[in-house]
């Protein structure tokens, strides 16, 4: 009777983790989508869509509460050990990392009604590319942690200078804008925000990806140049 009653207890634990997973990937959906409306509402100059974004943040900021609620619930009545407390503790903090991004993509929204009022600075082509670099970042660092990939997580981080390439170039050509004519200075800063902005949502994502790497291999890593495969 008592072994069944422990193999209760662990099939509802399995159970209970599977929704957190379920939670944290409907979240990092939220998010991806909030990223991906952020810059379309620029290059298509679309200021209803970038509106939508902001208001939608409510929607991941409730998300955030809920997750968090469930990971302590989890804690107080489960009290996971070993494996599974390194699995709800390191959900908790991508769980932040995940709101963060999604306040990133607010402060785009926010910077593009701003520069929609204006007339076009320049074609928006390299910050799509970083765009794409930056969510898809996001999208496999949460994939792998939900997987447990060590690997995907390694490449998140070595990833993370491509969007530095692409912050560094932005800058360059904003500056030579900006020398040129005086008059655009206002438009360039605001682009160079939104180019700020999807670096530092990169730099969450490989937060993520390095709180993968300490859960599967007790490795802190943070602060170090990107660790490189084995």
């Amino acid at each position: 009777m008592a072994e069944t009653i422990e193999g209760h207890i662990y099939k509802t634990f399995d159970l209970d983790l599977k929704e957190l997973k379920a939670k944290l990937r409907f979240q990092g959906e939220l998010v991806e989508s909030a990223i991906q409306n952020a810059v379309k509402a620029l290059t298509e100059r679309r200021s209803e869509i970038a509106e939508k974004v902001i208001k939608d943040d409510d929607i991941v900021n409730l998300k955030e509460v809920e997750i968090d609620e469930f990971c302590l619930k989890l804690l107080a009545l489960r009290q996971p050990a070993a494996r599974d407390l390194r699995f709800i503790t390191t959900a908790i903090k991508i769980n932040y990392d995940l709101e963060r991004i999604g306040d990133m993509a607010v402060n785009i929204c926010e910077r593009v009604l701003e520069l929609n009022q204006e007339p076009q600075l320049k074609p928006y082509i390299d910050l799509p590319k970083m765009t794409d670099i930056a969510q898809n970042m996001v999208k496999e660092a949460l994939d792998a942690f939900l997987n447990e990939d060590i690997k995907l997580a390694l490449k998140v981080t070595r990833d993370d200078e491509k969007v530095d390439q692409f912050l560094d170039q932005i800058f360059r050509e904003l500056l030579t804008f900006m020398r040129q004519d005086p008059g655009t200075i206002t438009r360039a800063v605001r682009v160079l925000f939104l180019a700020k902005y999807l670096e530092r949502m990169a730099d969450h994502a490989v937060d993520i990806a390095e709180l993968v790497l300490f859960m599967m291999e007790g490795k802190i890593i943070r602060h170090l140049k990107p660790v490189q495969e084995k």
